[in-house]
């Protein structure tokens, strides 16, 4: 039992270390609509769990699992659990702390790169393919969008504040986001969004419901952004409820979208 703790321990100490190491520049969140796919159903584990350890243990493995998957790494698990074996039992690693760290940030700015132009790829595709489907207009940005509702209201300007509803996917149709879900509005000022939101919004009227389908570069570009993997094609379906007259330096940066507008 000792051994499962001071195991369950070391894994702690990774999935609290490895993250940092993989840091992407500090980003505000986003504000499409795509209707998630039904996930099927996933065969069902055979850990048994029967101590507070062995749901410590397990809990923290799902944490590593999720963060290893994440980064696209898929470990030798013989070498991973000698690893685990030769630190608990005082063995000198067979490469250093200093060694091990750069060898991981080394694997994942490879995996990223690799990870974000595969997504570009993909994006451009889906864009290309998107911009002849009936009804989607393309700006010279790049930036595609949809009316699904008019609107017979003002625009609002770069300098006012709006309050809207939004859900927003990803082209794979996985929901990341949406005020509509949570059942609150919210307002921001329209330079405080990503680009492909800045523009959209000066162009909608009050009123207005648009699905937006904005490319990375009016988006978040190369970086990871919690739900949203790098160079992603965002969608968004966007209803702007009210224009509020002001200097958008005001609003709460917490208030505006949380995985799809603040730039």
């Amino acid at each position: 039992m000792k051994t499962t703790l001071i195991g369950a321990m070391l894994i702690t100490a990774l999935v609290l270390t490895l993250p940092a190491l993989a840091q992407t520049p500090p980003a505000t969140p986003p504000p499409a609509a795509a209707t998630a796919e039904e996930v099927p159903a996933k065969e069902k584990s055979t850990a048994v769990l029967e101590t507070d350890i062995d749901k410590a243990s397990y809990a923290v493995g799902i944490q590593l699992g999720e963060f290893l998957k994440r980064i696209g790494l898929i470990p030798n698990q013989e070498l991973f659990m000698k690893a685990i074996d030769d630190v608990t039992a005082g063995r000198e690693p067979a490469i250093n702390q200093q060694e091990a760290e750069a060898v991981v940030r080394s694997f994942m700015t490879k995996a990223q790169k690799e990870r974000s132009d595969k997504n570009l790829a993909a994006g451009e595709e889906f864009l290309k393919a998107n911009a002849a489907k009936e009804g989607v207009k393309v700006l010279p940005s790049g930036l595609q969008y949809k009316v699904i509702t008019e609107g017979d209201g003002p625009s609002p300007t770069a300098n006012d504040k709006v309050k809207v509803h939004y859900t927003g996917t990803l082209t794979d149709g996985t929901k990341f986001d949406s005020s509509v879900d949570r059942g609150e509005p919210v307002e921001f000022g329209v330079t405080q969004v990503i680009k492909g939101w800045t523009e959209a919004l000066q162009l909608m009227k009050k009123g207005a419901k648009w699905q937006l389908f904005i490319p990375a570069s009016l988006g978040y570009g190369p970086r990871d952004q919690q739900k949203i993997p790098a160079n992603s094609v965002l969608i968004f379906e966007v209803e702007l409820l009210d224009i509020i007259a002001g200097n958008p330096n005001t609003v709460q940066l917490d208030s505006a979208p949380a995985a799809g507008g603040q730039k």
